[in-house]
């Protein structure tokens, strides 16, 4: 066989590991559910003003999602990110909706995920989000929010892309954790969320060492959290309406 021919075995098999991690990292937390008033949200991440904020039942991976980052003058801002980073290394933009997740055990040392570890950490408001357990051969959504229904502070990462005819736009992903008691049964996995008291350390962008903020990156207590069953009725990202939140039988 000529060179070519092992060249391109190598990258085919190359590209399949690639997907393999990808599916592998975004194998959970695909959706979730902002309804909260702007008015609480502002309140709970230290705003200045509430967000220009509608209530969001189905939120789901490359649609704009609502996010709290530092500004160069310390304060608290809001923003919207697509959901699904975009490395600024991809100039064909081939991770469109890829990489909506991020492992925070290994994001340190991922090239498509360091940079923004270090310098562009964010929170991603949300009042719950889903997960689908096997049942019976079908799969069973469930919403999973705070036990006191106050919303929830997912740790998250951004970045800025810009292509070569000056098209720019700025995407994030969730970072995930091993899952709690809770999450357990219904997946492996589970988002990375914060304590209030957290947060300033977690947006803090002079803070640009993985270890001093790995602490923070842990599963969060599961008797603060509750998950009950809702209707498939959520499968389908184009219901975004109550009647995802509900509670079936």
């Amino acid at each position: 066989r000529d060179k070519s021919y092992f060249g391109n075995h190598y990258k085919n098999l190359r590209n399949l590991r690639n997907l393999w991690i990808i599916l592998r990292e975004n194998s959970m937390c695909g959706r979730f559910a902002l309804f909260s008033p702007a008015e609480v949200i502002a309140g709970e991440f230290g705003l200045d003003a509430p967000p220009p904020l509608a209530a969001r039942y189905n939120i789901a991976p490359t649609q704009p999602v609502l996010a709290v980052r530092q500004g160069a003058d310390g304060r608290r801002q809001t923003t919207f990110f697509q959901w699904g980073l975009i490395p600024g290394w991809d100039k064909e933009l081939r991770m469109v909706g890829k990489l909506i997740n991020a492992r925070s055990e290994t994001a340190a040392e991922k090239p498509s995920f360091r940079a923004a570890l270090r310098y562009r950490r964010c929170i991603i408001p949300a009042d719950g989000f889903y997960e689908w357990q096997k049942v019976n051969g079908r799969k069973q959504p469930y919403f999973i929010g705070h036990r006191d229904e106050r919303p929830l502070a997912i740790a998250a990462i951004w970045e800025h892309w810009q292509g070569a005819d000056g098209s720019e736009f700025e995407t994030c992903a969730l970072l995930t954790t091993s899952a709690n008691e809770l999450m357990r049964p219904l997946h492996e996995r589970m988002p990375v969320l914060l304590e209030p008291e957290d947060y300033g350390l977690w947006l803090d962008t002079t803070v640009q060492k993985s270890d001093q903020i790995q602490h923070l990156l842990r599963p969060y207590p599961a008797d603060l959290m509750r998950a009950y069953p809702v209707s498939t009725h959520v499968n389908n990202a184009r219901n975004d309406d109550p009647r995802c939140i509900e509670a079936v039988s």
